[in-house]
């Protein structure tokens, strides 16, 4: 009975499952230590559960509800609703980051789609999940490695967007095409009357909790004091909070944390990456991000390069392909299994294709760009 629940609970949950699994093998190879607690980046960690409290919040007070009622309201069509969650993704990750855009407009698009049909959910989410790894490329604060590379190489402001306007431009183009593949069809599922009302305690909650959340992934307050007003603002006043954060995707981070930290202590690792990456930036850091995500790729192969312009293209558009090569996508996932008759093999299937098919492109792109204007 034991090993019968262990075996759905993994099947459930298979993304935690194999961030578990490749912390568990990497710490065959590099035993635990002190180090091990370096491993972990406390301020996403931290982050990531402000958001999901702030979003469980709004999510109380039927902020999400009353979105979606005014998208149904003043869409025309399907495909006028998804290139409005597709683009919302793109452009709120320039200043959100990639995770908390996807946290806040997935459920939303969950929500709003639930008559529309499994696949056309599954197909919006993925591009919504593409288009907020693309669109935070195009600002240093739009995801972790930007941030590190603008400060490594300390790159100007139009330096960095020198690198990486290019890439965004051609992926908004893209990320339009496949918006229109859908049909321009009526919506299945109409918003009529007043819509939902709003519940002021917990959407004022929510909205004071997203704020401070923002102002630290801005760096504008501490993280720490951020945490500290979130956790006790759930504890004395909304407990219940604490059981609508995703502490799955968490402990999914974690484990990830502690292999991505394993893998780049082995010497063997960092000898071979060495000489394969000087002149090969661009891909280079497309392909390792695609086993480790283009985070601690970034931070891996800064060491063997002084070409942070296309490095930061590479990491960036990397961050297309596995569903490991950034952990926004994990999100993505995490919240589309948890949706009502979810097939998360079927969105395996439509996230590979679409991915992978948007990362060929773009790395034929930025090298047929670079070539043209080195």
């Amino acid at each position: 009975m034991i090993k019968l629940r262990m075996f759905g609970w993994l099947r459930k949950n298979p993304v935690l499952s194999v961030s578990v699994l490749l912390a568990l093998m990497s710490s065959v190879l590099v035993p635990p230590d002190g180090a091990y607690l370096g491993y972990l980046d406390f301020r996403v960690l931290s982050l990531l559960f402000c958001l999901m409290a702030a979003v469980a919040a709004l999510g109380e007070g039927r902020a999400l509800e009353a979105v979606s009622f005014w998208l149904l309201q003043k869409a025309p069509s399907l495909r006028a609703l998804a290139l409005a969650l597709v683009s919302l993704c793109f452009f709120s990750s320039m200043l959100i980051t990639n995770d908390v855009a996807l946290i806040t407009f997935v459920p939303l698009a969950l929500l709003v789609l639930r008559g529309e049909g499994r696949d056309r959910v599954i197909y919006v989410v993925v591009l919504q999940t593409a288009a907020a790894n693309l669109g935070s490329m195009l600002t240093p604060l739009g995801n972790p490695q930007n941030l590190f590379l603008y400060s490594h190489y300390a790159l100007s402001l139009g330096a960095f967007l020198r690198a990486v306007l290019p890439a965004g431009l051609a992926s908004a183009s893209l990320l339009a095409v496949l918006v229109f593949l859908l049909p321009n069809a009526p919506l299945r599922v109409s918003a009529r009357g007043e819509g939902p009302k709003l519940v002021g305690s917990a959407f004022g909650k929510g909205l004071f909790l997203l704020a401070a959340s923002l102002l630290a992934v801005l760096r504008i307050l501490p993280w720490e004091a951020v945490l500290l007003l979130t956790f006790l603002l759930l504890a004395v006043s909304a407990r219940n909070l604490f059981l609508r954060v995703d502490w799955g995707l968490l402990a999914t981070f974690c484990g990830f944390f502690v292999f991505v930290g394993n893998l780049s202590r082995l010497s063997l690792v960092r000898e071979a990456l060495a000489p394969l990456i000087a002149g090969r930036e661009l891909l280079a850091g497309a392909l390792v991000s695609q086993l480790i995500s283009n985070v601690p790729a970034a931070l891996m192969l800064s060491a063997f390069t002084e070409n942070g312009a296309r490095l930061l293209t590479g990491v960036n558009v990397g961050g297309l392909g596995t569903l490991i090569a950034s952990l926004a996508s994990v999100i993505s996932f995490q919240l589309y299994q948890k949706s009502d008759g979810a097939r998360a093999g079927r969105y395996l299937a439509v996230f590979s294709a679409v991915n992978f098919g948007l990362l060929a492109a773009l790395l034929a792109f930025c090298a047929l760009w670079g070539a043209f204007f080195p």
